[in-house]
């Protein structure tokens, strides 16, 4: 996630943001989840398995292959009476507003509403692409997860968009600079006043306006991010913990894990054991 591609002489570097992908295993009773910065498309790849949704108390039951579709910053709340095995793609909300950007669509008009339990082959493709790759320990390295997760990001805008009104926080551009330089210094030290300065805005302003086009205060949307980047070279890995920690821009290991903890409600040494697992 660190690295950047760079294109023809006079354009802009752009820093790579990573498709995620887990294989997720849930116990009986309640599941919260919430990712402020990244879309989630959960779909279920198990048993068939009883559940409730919490906002209407409707009961039903999940059978392989169907998907639920999470947007980023938005709390989806059920109960599982079954134990429960689903591979989850998170697509980070700054990679669907650049695939937005190249498809001549204004990233701050348009949104992605969420949806539960449809069917979907397009999708219900690339989940098991994925999960075959993160199985085999991603063989295909990180080409192939990018691809797959620009074509999941233009598929979702094609089909499944939907309208928003502007947030009047900061303009499309200043919001890709900023977002750009959180992705290419994750593991450096910022600071407030730089980003204010990457948007060409006051800092007092710039707080304002980037809460209001993200849904959280800055200092929230960089940890985030680092837990996301943690995350992933966690589940590549490649690097001990400890190198983790400092690549991901955290002051130490156990930084990294209160964060996790908080984040993703898991600990580090669970996403190595679950990845240990999955390719042993």
């Amino acid at each position: 996630m660190s690295g950047q591609r760079l294109g023809e002489t006079l354009v802009e570097r752009r820093p790579r943001i990573e498709l995620g992908v887990e294989l997720r295993a849930t116990s009986v009773g309640e599941v919260r989840h919430l990712l402020p910065s990244a879309h989630s498309i959960i779909v279920h790849a198990g048993e068939p398995v009883r559940t409730s949704c919490h906002s209407n108390r409707m009961r039903s039951i999940r059978t392989r292959g169907d998907i639920f579709f999470i947007p980023a910053g938005v709390l989806d709340e059920w109960v599982d009476d079954d134990a429960s095995s689903s591979v989850e793609l998170r697509l980070p909300a700054a990679l669907l507003r650049r695939v937005a950007e190249d498809m001549g669509l204004d990233p701050d008009r348009i949104g992605l509403e969420p949806r539960h339990q449809f069917r979907e082959a397009q999708i219900e493709h690339l989940a098991w692409a994925l999960e075959a790759e993160c199985r085999a320990g991603f063989p295909n390295g990180l080409l192939y997860s990018e691809s797959l997760g620009l074509a999941l990001a233009a598929h979702l805008l094609t089909r499944y968009r939907a309208p928003v009104e502007a947030r009047g926080g900061l303009s499309k551009r200043q919001l890709q600079r900023v977002i750009e330089y959180i992705e290419a210094h994750l593991d450096q030290n910022l600071s407030l006043t730089r980003l204010a300065s990457v948007a060409e805005a006051s800092t007092s302003h710039f707080k304002v306006l980037f809460k209001r086009s993200m849904g959280l205060p800055v200092h929230e949307y960089v940890m985030h991010r680092r837990v996301e980047r943690a995350r992933s070279l966690l589940v590549h890995g490649e690097l001990p913990a400890s190198e983790v920690a400092l690549e991901a821009g955290f002051s130490h290991q156990s930084h990294m894990a209160r964060w996790m903890r908080r984040v993703l409600g898991v600990t580090p040494t669970s996403v190595v054991r679950r990845r240990n697992h999955v390719t042993s």
